[in-house]
């Protein structure tokens, strides 16, 4: 293990070089993800667990002494090194986010390490961040700073959230609970006026996916969370917001830029404009279709095209958003609707928008569809039949987003409690093993607010706490599962 290095080989003075922190700060978080990943699977004898522990300790020594100090502090979505703000992208979002779920859970809103940290030092506050306690951030944070403190490790010390972090992360959650219900309402304002042949403010309309990207850019998991109210009463509007929550979501997955976002989240709130043309009765029809009934819901991509040209505006409405909506029920091997006229390459818009729509519509309860299939299920069905006409690069990254167990699924654990599937783990190696709200005990008794649990968590002998062994239907026990996450 690496041990502390002589003040003579100590670096030069502090740099106050942003770009260079942000390099040196990038290296040092991929290293504690590496060494959390390692700690977290592996006894501490395994080779891959000391490498890691070496490479971080030497990322921290050498940032430690050229940077003259070294804090990480944690603020909402953001990570900061030394005060300045690390740019999140595709490459580094699996170890942003594992840090950031693990302070949250911890109640650490900064860490502070100095140049004489050990690799033991980093051993033991690893192990001990990642080791099962408290379930109130509080109480965990002490647990922790205890813990430090009886070992005798001083070189890594860890700093309580901020006010101002904890009325930013309450704020953010009120952002994204009233971002959904204004995208709902203008949604419903959107398909009424088109339906009765008005056009529609396609200014505030832009306003609206406008804050939709940014909530995705910086709180993304709040709004990824609303998406499973899935109101039954208002499914054609919650529908459209919950498809272009998805695909903005996935499109940051993919690395679109901001402005790709913007014209990903118009296109996918438009997605579905053409129903607007197609009689209510038949929309919301329980019993089967007849030929003519099935043909005017196939028309509906076609439709939409043509009501986006003639949305007074609509020259201000990228012209991806038209692709989108004529394509998205086309498949990738064009054997959907409406079947082209000649061969084409569908879109990428109309690929990431295909399969957002296709895991809201299946998941969500509608008028011919009292039972809809469990997130699990819909994820693998999606991945493992050809005949549904997706992407399987798209389907990847989605299921990178939301996990083998999509947020909002109900599963049953092998300890008989219930529990709603809260975020995918960021550890790849643990995708099976989300983070989970427990909201019963054994015997079937709900709790109100339920507890979050790390399925990941082992016991001292090394096996897993809690095995999720089935999903259910939320349904069958009378569960909400929207409510637990308003």
């Amino acid at each position: 293990m690496t041990g502390t290095r002589p003040s003579s080989d100590r670096g030069p003075a502090p740099r106050t070089d942003d770009s260079h922190i942000r390099r040196v700060g990038r290296n040092f978080i991929f290293a504690a993800y590496g060494a959390l990943r390692a700690v977290k699977l592996y006894p501490v004898e395994n080779a891959a667990v000391q490498k890691a522990l070496t490479e971080l300790t030497s990322q921290s020594q050498d940032l430690a002494t050229s940077e003259g100090e070294l804090e990480l502090r944690v603020s909402g979505e953001f990570i900061f090194i030394n005060s300045t703000r690390l740019r999140l992208d595709l490459d580094n979002f699996a170890s942003f986010s594992h840090l950031l779920s693990l302070f949250r859970t911890a109640g650490v809103g900064a860490l502070h390490i100095d140049e004489t940290a050990t690799a033991k030092d980093w051993l033991v506050f690893l192990s001990t961040l990642q080791a099962p306690g408290s379930d109130e951030p509080e109480e965990r944070f002490a647990e922790i700073q205890e813990k430090l403190a009886d070992i005798g490790v001083s070189s890594i010390t860890i700093g309580p959230p901020s006010e101002q972090q904890e009325a930013g992360r309450e704020k953010a959650k009120e952002r994204a609970k009233r971002t959904y219900s204004q995208s709902v309402a203008v949604t419903k304002e959107l398909m009424t006026s088109v339906r009765m042949g008005h056009g529609p403010n396609i200014k505030k309309i832009k306003r609206l996916v406008q804050s939709i990207v940014d909530q995705i850019l910086s709180e993304e998991a709040s709004l990824i969370g609303l998406t499973t109210i899935r109101d039954y009463d208002e499914y054609t509007f919650t529908h459209s917001v919950n498809v272009c929550i998805f695909a903005v979501a996935l499109g940051k997955r993919l690395a679109l830029t901001k402005v790709q976002l913007y014209d990903l989240g118009l296109a996918a709130l438009f997605h579905d404009i053409g129903k607007s043309r197609v009689p209510q009765d038949v929309l919301n029809k329980s019993s089967g279709l007849t030929d003519d009934e099935w043909r005017m819901i196939a028309n509906h991509p076609w439709l939409g095209t043509l009501a986006l040209f003639q949305v007074k505006g609509s020259q201000d409405l990228p012209y991806r958003a038209m692709i989108v909506s004529h394509e998205h029920h086309m498949k990738r091997d064009l054997t959907g609707y409406p079947r082209p006229i000649r061969p084409r390459q569908l879109s990428m818009f109309s690929k990431i928008v295909a399969v957002a729509d296709g895991f809201d519509a299946a998941t969500s309860r509608r008028s011919y569809q009292a039972e809809p299939f469990t997130p699990a299920d819909v994820m693998a069905e999606m991945r493992d039949n050809p005949r549904r006409g997706m992407d399987q690069v798209i389907v990847k990254a989605f299921i990178n987003l939301t996990g083998i167990y999509p947020v909002g699924t109900l599963v049953i654990l092998d300890t008989f409690e219930l529990a709603i599937v809260h975020a995918v783990n960021p550890i790849q190696e643990m995708l099976s093993r989300p983070i989970v709200r427990i909201i019963s005990d054994a015997q079937g008794h709900i709790v109100t607010s339920g507890i979050l649990t790390d399925l990941a968590d082992k016991n001292a002998e090394g096996g897993f706490l809690r095995t999720i062994i089935k999903t259910e239907s939320p349904e069958r026990y009378g569960i909400r599962v929207g409510d637990y996450f308003v």
